[in-house]
């Protein structure tokens, strides 16, 4: 898999349905926060797992590149909503998915990551050596 969009997209996926998963196990989730750091609740899981095997199928089904370019732009807009206080209650984004500050540092980057892989990184064509 010499592919970079198709590389990220699959490694993104694998770590996202790990990650979700993981939210689901009370010994990852000590007082709500996954690995102590990061606020989970079920919907926050789920949507993990959900953008998970999206990009495990965008690895392999040819939409890695868009997967890459949609997901980045979802997990900026979702840092950048973060940072607005008046939009979480309860710790909550919107009242419906847990979230803290370490939530929005990691979707900066996430984002930013996924952004920048998937709108200015393109392949390199290299001669096959004898």
């Amino acid at each position: 898999m010499a592919n970079i969009q198709r590389t990220v997209a699959l490694l993104v996926g694998i770590v996202f349905v790990l990650i979700g998963i993981l939210g689901f196990i009370p010994s990852f989730v000590p007082g709500g926060s996954l690995l102590g750091i990061f606020a989970v609740n079920t919907l926050h899981n789920l949507v993990h797992v959900l953008f998970g095997i999206l990009g495990i199928a965008a690895a392999y089904t040819g939409w890695s590149r868009l997967y890459n370019r949609v997901i980045g732009i979802v997990y900026l807009l979702l840092a950048v909503l973060g940072f607005i206080p008046g939009l979480t209650f309860s710790g909550a984004l919107l009242g419906l998915v847990s979230i803290n500050l370490s939530d929005n540092f990691l979707h900066l980057v996430v984002g930013a990551v996924l952004f920048i892989v998937g709108f200015f990184v393109t392949e390199r064509v290299t001669a096959a050596r004898a």
